[in-house]
């Protein structure tokens, strides 16, 4: 395991940090990355940006919004969270395995005297109170995993720099994004500052003394501010186009939230989003540009869908779930 050094807090920067570590660091080699941010909303691949956050609260106090790789919810990050990320040859035993990954915080945790325990399909809870979050990325024959940590965030930002479907709420039986999420650090048997538990996990994480700690170079650090400038920081990535839609068609699955927006002219789908905090291994953008000019008929779709590598698209939402969403 290699463990890469990074102790910026720029999300631009982190985000491309995982970026080029997962395609261009140590080949067939296991990667480790601890990383924290200032504040920032980091929105999931599949996400439509202006639906999920509060953008006036967000202008208002100087939160970054910047778009990650991975799918999933948004998130929201401070200094009081910490931020893991596991790079791996991406065999079957680790692809959607987010129970795996989770392992090493969890075993930190209940060292120290926290109860916490993997639920759902990528959380770890306190108490039934959710405190991180996991996602995944494949590139080529390699795994991303990453999560965040609620260490000793301010849930009251939480709460007002992102807006929460109401339909997440009652799936999960709660009132408020408020109620559903906890910090670690009130469980704590005793009091530990951030960067001791940094030091905790990362053992954790890496699994003994059989390691190499590793400082980004030069040439490493131009290759992330390439990435920066080109994806990053632009408005494209981070926020999108997303055109006035007639219709919207919207469902909560044990696999994720489905969110599909589309127009029909003269029975056919002239433009087509599909959203939500769903994992997929391809671009479910590029599904839905091939949607256009398909007949907005349910048998025809399911024709033509059928004809796709659909499952690559969406891990864990069916055919015909996503025929369900659109149509009924």
């Amino acid at each position: 395991m290699i463990n890469i050094i990074n102790n910026s807090s720029d999300p631009r920067f982190n985000l491309a940090l995982e970026e080029y570590a997962l395609n261009e660091l140590f080949p067939g080699e296991e990667l480790a990355i601890i990383w924290q941010n200032e504040p920032t909303v980091v929105i999931g691949r599949n996400q439509n940006t202006i639906e999920e956050i509060n953008e006036a609260y967000i202008k208002a106090n100087g939160i970054n919004v910047v778009r990650r790789l991975s799918g999933g919810g948004a998130v929201y990050h401070d200094f009081g969270n910490l931020n893991f990320t596991f790079i791996v040859p991406s065999q079957k035993n680790v692809v959607s395995n987010f129970e795996k990954f989770t392992k090493p915080v969890i075993m930190a945790l209940q060292s120290l005297g926290v109860p916490a325990e993997f639920s759902g399909r990528n959380d770890i809870t306190i108490e039934g109170k959710k405190f991180s979050g996991n996602a995944q990325y494949w590139s080529k024959d390699r795994l991303l995993h990453h999560g965040t940590i609620l260490f000793n965030s301010d849930l009251s930002v939480v709460q007002e720099a992102l807006q929460v479907r109401p339909e997440k709420l009652v799936s999960k039986g709660v009132k408020s994004v408020r109620s559903r999420v906890t910090n670690i650090y009130p469980y704590l048997e005793t009091p530990l500052e951030i960067e001791e538990f940094k030091k905790i996990l990362l053992r954790y994480m890496l699994q003994g003394d059989e390691h190499q700690n590793y400082e980004l170079t030069s040439g490493d650090l131009r290759r992330i501010e390439g990435l920066i400038e080109t994806r990053y920081s632009q408005w494209s990535w981070n926020y999108g186009h997303s055109p006035a839609f007639a219709l919207e068609k919207s469902q909560r699955f044990p696999g994720g939230q489905l969110n599909l927006k589309l127009n029909v002219q003269q029975g056919l789908i002239t433009e087509m989003g599909i959203y939500g905090d769903f994992f997929g291994r391809k671009d479910v953008q590029e599904l839905a540009r091939s949607l256009q000019g398909q007949p907005y008929e349910e048998d025809a779709l399911r024709s033509f869908l059928t004809r796709l590598p659909f499952a690559e698209y969406f891990l864990a939402i069916s055919l015909d779930e996503f025929l369900e969403c659109l149509f009924h």
